[in-house]
């Protein structure tokens, strides 16, 4: 099966491939979505045994099946996201039938005009083990569901007549860590070629030469033929510049020569063309310019394709003792890891969704993303290039060791080879990728060997760019592992810094913390008393399932955000941190996880793990979601935001209290304060009266009032920075609750089916203010063509479906994501109400 599978699916290469126009020189090419109007149907719900009524019919693939009954919908789809949630399954998943087998079909006419050309459809993630049929016939597969992939269809398709695409997928085979949707849930493309065309993504930019008066692009090309004899071959290059709108200038900013060559029958050739462009704007964090190559394949006199991909002129450089570089200036690396989900949309993947996700990161002072722990969504690190954010490429969770039964081990000596090949290839000319990782915490981390064969894979397709692994074990640094690697990167494990750099062996090795902290929280919790370290000694009580937004409980392996940054002030090094997690994420939701799947239950350990639990109140699963992001999994700000902000930006001037100041129980107790800031100096100020100006002292990155009396009414805080009034805070008692607040991030938004707005519903008094732990239900409605595509409010315990048109407010926020009908005109307005509550509504504007 592997070896037909390879033999029909092309690597995926690169940045994507586009067909482009270029003064009127229109491409052969065409890469038109193939995302709307296909049929589904899924069996085998649950884990178990399934009812007969639910088995998978045989040979759903042949196109005598009636589909007209399945449902019929548009990609990207993930069929677990709706739910509903259940204690039947994992809550290290989520809760979310995401096992099970899904059909997808797709009914299609190519015109009689295509039949000259090449017909390839692109997968850009499909989760899991997908199998695809055209017209009853076989055309091949993918099993990893992270790897984008392309099929050629050619010989299977019938022009001038209707077609039949249908493709399972089994996600019943695959296990995971945590929730990985289940579907088509990432992008499709129909790609339309000549015979003689670029390959798959096949040009690969690179910058051997960056200087201030001039730049070299070195482009190589890989062209392949479909034509039974030699054809005579002209390719050529120009590159244009990008705006931050991601429009192509008209006009060149440099051109290359043509060069000439046969490319035999049904075979390939690479050409390289060396551009020369003068003065090149750099990529960089804060000015991430962007360029195009385009290039022009000629058969004789004839176009035969013209296709462009994006890339950058930047230098990276990695020291051993001094830092990262980027175009020679030292950037510290201040980045978050993330899952791929996206909240209560799910695996399904929304361009705006995740730009919405990295606008917020930017306002924290985030600078980078680790793609935890899989490739990404291509459209992801299109983004980052065009935002300014470096990126931490990664492929695997799981190498030969099991940490789940059926994980990426099982695939591992089959296709390890191809996956990583088809990442490197696709991702390469992103100049927002600064390093390949090969894989996370693998169970591996003993065998230099394989390590070294898996860096030598990435070596040969790109050697620009470092390799590292996001190593957990304590011998790692310092057992030869580490010298399979161009950076080492550490997960945690502050106490094995000291030996690592006092081991001679790594003096030439750079270091970064591939993953820190793990800090968790609930957004607006606070309990009492207030208790910094493990998180197992730190847990507020049975049946209640959240953790204090203090940001001092974390689990044994991890740290607070203070002491891993005391590590990295000792040891300047440390080129940056890549934070578990940005956002909260779906599944692992420690520490109320009770995932007891595959321990038999009459052992030993299941017993013990059972009892682990009930001491801990958990008998049954209360949590679906994370508690590690910096932000909740609605994308609302923890305070440990504005923790992360007063470090990573010193320039902004910013303060922030915590708790809130609603404690009508606690009257004369003490309820600790604490302050957030940019500044070096705070005075804290209660009801008018002065508590006291503290100092941040040498590892200090807080500012602590551990005595506080509570009584109710106003905390002010006024921050200091070298002296001189820096920034000012404010927390104050509120009323009852009285009313709701909508406001959305964006006001006009686009009819294409994709665009979304983001509406935050507040619970306030009636001077404005936000009430905290107030739950009211909050209902919505929609007056014109708009559509609710799913709610939220970021509390990780809710079993509330997402795709819904009311949610209960957590801690005095809940949210609510709209779209525009497609083709819609003019506007829509999305209306708030809640019993005994003053409404609220806001227009959204439908624009082209």
């Amino acid at each position: 099966m592997k070896k037909a599978l390879i033999q029909l699916a092309a690597f995926c290469m690169l940045a994507t491939c586009i067909s482009v126009t270029i003064n009127s020189q229109e491409s052969p090419r065409s890469r038109e979505s193939f995302n709307e109007g296909w049929k589904f149907v899924k069996y085998f719900n649950a884990y178990y045994e399934p009812a007969s009524s639910d088995k998978e019919p045989e040979n759903l693939y042949l196109p005598s099946v009636n589909d007209a009954s399945w449902r019929t919908l548009d990609l990207p789809h993930d069929w677990a996201i709706e739910g509903p949630f259940s204690d039947t399954l994992e809550n290290s998943t989520g809760l979310l039938p995401w096992k099970g087998v899904g059909w997808y079909r797709k009914h299609f006419k190519l015109d009689a005009s295509d039949r000259d050309k090449r017909i390839y459809i692109d997968f850009d993630g499909a989760m899991a083990y997908a199998e695809v049929w055209l017209n009853g016939s076989y055309v091949g597969g993918w099993p990893y569901g992270y790897t984008s992939f392309r099929l050629d269809l050619t010989p299977y398709v019938e022009f001038g007549k209707e077609n039949l695409i249908a493709v399972r997928l089994d996600t019943k085979k695959w296990d995971s860590r945590w929730y990985p949707g289940a579907g088509i849930y990432r992008n499709v493309w129909l790609v339309k070629t000549s015979q003689l065309h670029v390959s798959h993504n096949g040009i690969f930019c690179t910058t051997p030469e960056i200087k201030k008066e001039n730049g070299v692009a070195s482009v190589k090309i890989e062209t392949e033929s479909h034509i039974a004899t030699p054809v005579e071959t002209a390719v050529k290059t120009a590159i244009y510049k990008v705006n931050e709108k991601g429009e192509v200038s008209s006009v060149p900013v440099a051109e290359s020569v043509t060069a000439k060559a046969v490319v035999p029958a049904f075979g390939t050739h690479t050409f390289r063309l060396d551009v020369t462009v003068k003065e090149p704007a750099l990529w960089d964090i804060e000015n991430p310019q962007l360029y195009k190559a385009v290039v022009t394949v000629m058969n004789g006199e004839s176009v035969s394709d013209v296709c462009g991909t994006n890339f950058g002129f930047r230098t990276l450089e990695f020291t051993p003792r001094n830092g990262f570089y980027l175009n020679g200036k030292r950037v510290e690396v201040k980045g978050v890891c993330n899952h791929h989900d996206l909240g209560a949309l799910g695996a399904a993947f929304n361009v705006r969704a995740a730009e919405r996700q990295l606008e917020i990161l930017k306002e924290m002072g985030c600078n980078a993303i680790r793609t935890s722990h899989n490739p990404p969504a291509p459209e992801l690190l299109d983004l980052c290039d065009r935002m300014g954010f470096l990126v931490e490429d990664e492929a695997f969770d799981a190498w030969k060791t099991p940490k789940k039964r059926n994980d990426y081990n099982k695939l591992f000596y089959a296709w390890h080879e191809e996956d990583l090949r088809a990442l490197v290839r696709r991702d390469r000319n992103h100049p927002s990728v600064f390093i390949w990782s090969t894989g996370n915490e693998v169970g591996d981390q003993n065998n230099p060997a394989l390590s070294q064969s898996l860096r030598a894979i990435v070596k040969s397709e790109d050697n620009t760019r470092p390799v590292t692994v996001g190593c957990n074990w304590d011998e790692s640094g310092t057992n030869g592992f580490q010298k399979t690697l161009d950076v080492f990167g550490i997960n945690y494990r502050l106490h094995r810094y000291d030996a690592f750099f006092a081991l001679k062996d790594n003096d030439n090795l750079p270091f970064h913390s591939s993953e820190s902290a793990s800090t968790v929280s609930s957004r607006g919790e606070y309990f009492f008393p207030v208790v910094e370290g493990n998180l197992n000694n730190n847990l507020p009580g049975k049946g209640i399932f959240h953790v204090s937004s203090y940001d001092l409980a974390y689990p044994a392996w991890a740290s607070t955000p203070d002491q891993q940054w005391a590590m990295q002030d000792k040891y300047p090094a440390v080129f940056g941190e890549f934070v578990w997690t940005g956002f909260d994420y779906l599944g692992e939701p420690t520490p109320y996880g009770m995932d007891l799947s595959g321990i038999p239950p009459t052992s030993r350990r299941y017993e013990q793990l059972k009892k682990r639990l009930e001491e801990q109140g958990i008998t049954e699963d209360p949590a679906r979601s994370s508690y590690f992001g910096i932000l909740d999994l609605a994308g609302f700000k923890k305070d440990r935001f504005y923790l992360y902000q007063s470090k990573w930006r010193p320039e902004l001037p910013m303060a922030h209290i915590l708790p809130h100041w609603n404690w009508p129980e606690r009257k004369r107790q003490v309820t600790p304060v604490h302050v957030y800031t940019s500044g070096d100096e705070a005075e804290l100020f209660l009801n008018g009266k002065s508590l006291g100006r503290k100092k941040k002292g040498e590892f200090e990155y807080r500012l602590r009032w551990d005595d506080v009396i509570y009584q109710p009414g106003e905390l002010k805080v006024v921050a200091y920075k070298n002296g001189q009034k820096w920034a000012e805070d404010v927390m104050k008692t509120t009323g009852k609750a009285y009313q709701l607040s909508a406001e959305a991030d964006r006001t006009a938004i686009k009819a294409d089916g994709n665009d979304l707005s983001y509406i935050t519903i507040k619970i306030e008094d009636k001077e404005k203010l936000t009430v905290p732990r107030s739950s009211n239900l909050v209902n919505f409605t929609i007056e014109g063509p708009g559509k609710i595509v799913a709610v939220d409010n970021g509390d990780p315990t809710s079993h509330d479906p997402f795709q819904a048109s009311y949610r209960k407010a957590f801690n005095g926020l809940c949210l609510v994501i709209v779209k525009a009908e497609k083709g819609a005109t003019g506007s829509f307005t999305v209306k708030a109400s809640s019993k005994g509550l003053k409404g609220s509504s806001v227009k959204i504007d439908i624009v082209k």
